[in-house]
C-alpha cells in the first residue's frame, strides 16, 4: 500500500511556467494580406472580451476623447471593409478598452521581437549577462590552455 500523498507540498511535475508572450492563435488570425491580418485580430480581440462592442467602444471613446461607434468597431473587425483599417492610436485605445495585447504582439513579431511584461526585464538582463559571462569564460579557458603551453595570445 502507497503512503498517503502530502497535499501540503507542491507537485512539481503538474505546475508549468506562465506563458510570458501572449499570442493570437494562428489559425485565427491567417489572411492573404496584412490588412486582413489586422481586421481578424481585431475581431478575435472583441470576440474575446468580456465586454459588448457597445461598451467597447464607449471605453475607447473616453480614452480618446473623440467618438467610436459600434459600427465603426465591426468596420476595422471586418476584412471585406480594406477601408477602414484600425490605426496605431485606436489599436491603443482597443487595448486600453479590453486589456489584450496580442495586436502589439502581432505586431512585434513581425520585426523579430516581443511584448513582455516590465517585471520580467531584469530577468532578460541575467540572461544576456550569463550568455556575456559564458563568452568570457570560453575566452578565459582558452587564453589560460594557450599560457600554459607557452603559446602567445
Amino acid at each position: 500500500m502507497s503512503p498517503p500523498r502530502d497535499r501540503a507540498t507542491l507537485d512539481l511535475f503538474e505546475w508549468e511556467p506562465p506563458k510570458l508572450v501572449r499570442r493570437f492563435e494562428e489559425v485565427r488570425v491567417r489572411a492573404a494580406t496584412l490588412r486582413q491580418k489586422i481586421s481578424l485580430a481585431v475581431s478575435e480581440t472583441m470576440k474575446e472580451a468580456e465586454a459588448s462592442r457597445e461598451d467597447i467602444a464607449a471605453r475607447m471613446s473616453a480614452w480618446l476623447g473623440e467618438d467610436t461607434s459600434k459600427p465603426i468597431l465591426d468596420a476595422y473587425a471586418s476584412q471585406a471593409r480594406e477601408e477602414h483599417t484600425i490605426s496605431l492610436l485606436r489599436v491603443l485605445a482597443l487595448i486600453e478598452a479590453t486589456g489584450d495585447l496580442r495586436i502589439l504582439q502581432m505586431a512585434a513579431e513581425m520585426f523579430g521581437h516581443s511584448v513582455i511584461e516590465n517585471r520580467y526585464l531584469p530577468w532578460i538582463e541575467v540572461g544576456q549577462l550569463s550568455d556575456k559571462k559564458d563568452e568570457f569564460d570560453r575566452a578565459f579557458d582558452a587564453a589560460r590552455r594557450n599560457a600554459r603551453k607557452g603559446l602567445k595570445p
